[in-house]
């Protein structure tokens, strides 16, 4: 059984990738206030949905809590930020996701907000609603046309790409939202689907003020789904897969953090380095079986201690195994 942790108001907001806030030392910021997920993508780096086999947790942020933190960091990038609501499931499973969107509008900093999402939970109520409180743009991930391979990739039979494509239409002929499709490219079972959802891109006149395309690359993670038929291209191969489109389809594939508008920019100063040993006090299950969530003694980061499960409360020394991106992920061995 899979535990919803509602993330209390005391708990900080960066430190991990499963929730809160992750800066990467540019002008964006991504914002992750859930890890839920409707899909079960046969793909997935993080195992997400209701199929999942590794997952003990899903998190949620109240939304004053996480808007909080926004607005902390914000003022430390200073002007130009670009929000990216991601998660390592779906925004669009977030209940408050219509007044995350409205309220981060109103930070003056922020010049734009954006979302990434597999589209089976939009309709057109909630496209309008997300157009009226300010979202900027959203990357909607689109794998296949075909539907039964469509169905076969997201992982359910639930998912219907034409609706998802009716969604996409319904973006770019009825609001100020900009269209992005990002579809991930599963090598070989999609290979012959990308010319198809680049042509369907063209079509819905994606990517008024940014690419029309962002084409992702499946790679292969420790914790990830995959299936036997799904090979992983090296990033030689999948560039050079991409310039042969871009040769035959007129259109650019190969994209820089510059097309987004993506620059560097001040961080968070993070106060450890990689075999630092700390402090820690448990404070919740961690993501995956075998991992804990604990911040440190000063109550400023969250870090995720791998390799065991203890009890909410316990305090414990851990050697910290990675400090990049704000992220800190530890041991207790070592």
């Amino acid at each position: 059984m899979v535990e919803l942790f509602k993330v209390p108001d005391d708990i900080p907001l960066v430190g991990t990738v499963y929730f809160g806030i992750i800066d990467r030392g540019t002008n964006v910021l991504q914002i992750r206030p859930t890890t839920c997920c409707p899909l079960n993508c046969i793909f997935c780096s993080t195992d997400a949905g209701p199929k999942s086999k590794r997952r003990r947790a899903e998190y949620l942020v109240e939304l004053d809590h996480i808007l909080e933190w926004t607005r902390n960091l914000v003022k430390i990038k200073g002007e130009g930020v670009e929000a990216h609501i991601d998660t390592v499931g779906d925004p669009l499973t977030y209940p408050n996701i219509v007044d995350l969107v409205h309220r981060i509008s109103e930070i003056r900093e922020v010049a734009t907000i954006s979302m990434q999402t597999h589209g089976h939970l939009l309709n057109e109520k909630l496209i309008e609603d997300l157009d009226d409180a300010g979202l900027s743009r959203i990357n909607l991930s689109i794998d296949a046309l075909d539907p039964l391979l469509a169905k076969r990739l997201a992982g359910t039979y639930d998912y219907n790409v034409n609706r998802v494509i009716e969604m996409a239409k319904y973006i770019t002929e009825n609001t100020k939202i900009d269209l992005l499709i990002a579809p991930v490219w599963v090598h070989p079972l999609n290979d012959l689907e990308m010319e198809k959802i680049i042509r369907l891109a063209k079509e819905l006149g994606a990517g008024r003020n940014c690419p029309p395309l962002g084409i992702q690359k499946c790679e292969r993670h420790k914790f990830g789904r995959r299936v036997k038929e799904m090979r992983f291209m090296t990033w030689y191969e999948f560039y050079k897969r991409l310039r042969e489109l871009e040769l035959r389809t007129g259109t650019k594939l190969i994209l820089k953090a510059s097309d987004f508008g993506i620059r560097p920019a001040i961080s968070l100063k993070v106060p450890y380095r990689k075999w630092d040993r700390i402090s820690v006090n448990v404070i919740g299950p961690g993501w995956f079986k075998g991992e804990s969530l604990a911040i440190t003694r000063d109550k400023r980061w969250v870090v995720t201690v791998v390799g065991v499960e203890l009890p909410v409360g316990a305090e414990l020394h851990v050697r910290l195994l990675r400090v990049k991106d704000n992220i800190l992920v530890a041991t207790t061995s070592g």
